[in-house]
């Protein structure tokens, strides 16, 4: 393997793939594109990271710090032997349509470009972690797709009132309203909950009349066709009235929500105010997600059903072996392959007669870890000091 590498910042969703393409969003990152985006490429393929700002003054010096990655990318490709001169002008072509392509108002917490002979993309992330990069290769580095495909798991919003209950999905950041499995559902009433409980004083009767229940119980229904087609995690808001109402009707699909959130008036809200709204539940989620992932690796570890340390884990990950990886946010590690196992490698190393150079074993690890379905879940800084900052529970283990 063939690396070149720049050191200094990153991180999920807006991307502005090839040319003639439509804007994606992050639930657009999927297994297939990650497996797409790893194949290799005739040399040099070239990925650039690049932290970014979402709004001003800092902002305004992005394009000037990516013009200043593209020429550097052209001093090392016209350094590289293996690099021919046609090779070198399609690739820094395709980084500069890139780069008159990016819009500003996409911008999030890091860029990522990826640009081959023939091809290019790019993708705003909404996650911050590592360094800004030069990576050229025969290959794309995707470490930071894979973080926010892994960390952005997709999830459902329901917000509802007496009158409207509105279904978003979302990934990460992002909220988009779903007009399917028969949402929104509405209902009209002469007199909503609200106004009756203004009148009489009385806000924690809940929903009275049959009407109302019934509305009610097609939200619920609603939901539950929505969990069983696209099982995902779900957050609900509403008055607590309303939750506590919704949770006694139907299926009882709602006691199922991952979090409730007890706020009204975002049954007609824009889906940045309703996702303002949940995101504290969802922050919560995430890190009891995170401590879920460390309980269970603990229990592994109990039943020696796991493995430690990046060599152990990358053959797990090969194998289909393991059902959750669990990985320091901020861990890299450029490694050589002899032998069959992993061995930490110097930033300038290269592939040789000694074995096979890995920019990057933990992205390639996580990737395989996907490509098997098992879980992966991101952890803290330091959280695995004691198993060198990744570990797995293993499906099975060898005999012997």
């Amino acid at each position: 393997m063939r690396t070149r590498e720049g050191g200094g910042m990153l991180e999920c969703a807006v991307v502005v793939p090839f040319r003639n393409e439509v804007r994606m969003r992050t639930n657009d990152l999927t297994n297939e594109v990650l497996a797409t985006l790893r194949k290799p490429r005739p040399y040099p393929a070239v990925t650039l990271v690049l932290p970014t700002h979402r709004t001003k003054p800092d902002k305004l010096q992005d394009p000037v710090r990516l013009r200043n990655l593209i020429a550097e990318t052209g001093r090392r490709l016209a350094e590289d032997p293996l690099v021919p001169a046609s090779a070198r002008a399609d690739v820094i072509k395709q980084l500069e349509q890139a780069e008159n392509e990016l819009d500003p108002t996409y911008a999030l917490d890091t860029l990522v470009v990826f640009a081959a002979q023939g091809e290019h993309q790019f993708w705003h992330l909404p996650r911050r972690s590592g360094a800004e990069r030069i990576v050229i290769n025969d290959t794309f580095l995707t470490r930071n797709l894979v973080a926010a495909h892994a960390q952005n798991r997709p999830y459902w919003v329901l917000t509802f009132d007496e009158e409207k209950a509105r279904l978003f999905s979302g990934v990460g950041e992002q909220l988009t309203e779903e007009q399917r499995f028969g949402f929104p559902v509405e209902h009209e009433t002469e007199l909503s909950e609200r106004e009756r409980a203004s009148r009489t004083g009385d806000f924690t009767t809940g929903y009275r009349d049959e009407a109302a229940l019934q509305h009610l119980r097609d939200v619920d229904a609603g939901l539950s066709k929505v969990l069983e087609t696209e099982p995902r995690p779900l957050l609900i808001a509403g008055l607590q009235h309303g939750l506590t109402a919704l949770a006694d009707v139907g299926t009882h699909t709602a006691r199922n929500a991952l979090a409730t959130v007890p706020k009204g008036g975002l049954a007609n809200a824009r889906p940045s105010v309703v996702h303002e709204a949940v995101a504290p539940a969802r922050a919560e989620s995430l890190r009891a997600r995170a401590d879920e992932a460390l309980a269970r690796l603990g229990e592994a570890i109990g039943r020696k059903e796991f493995v430690v340390g990046i060599d152990e884990v990358w053959r797990a990950a090969k194998e289909g072996r393991l059902s959750l990886l669990v990985v320091e946010e901020p861990y890299r590690q450029k490694v050589r392959l002899t032998g069959g196992h992993l061995s930490p490698a110097a930033d300038d190393a290269v592939s040789d007669e000694s074995g096979e150079v890995y920019d990057d074993i933990v992205d390639e690890t996580v990737e395989w870890a996907l490509s098997t379905e098992a879980e992966v879940v991101f952890v803290a800084d330091g959280a695995l000091a004691e198993h060198d900052r990744i570990a797995g529970v293993v499906r099975y283990t060898w005999a012997g």
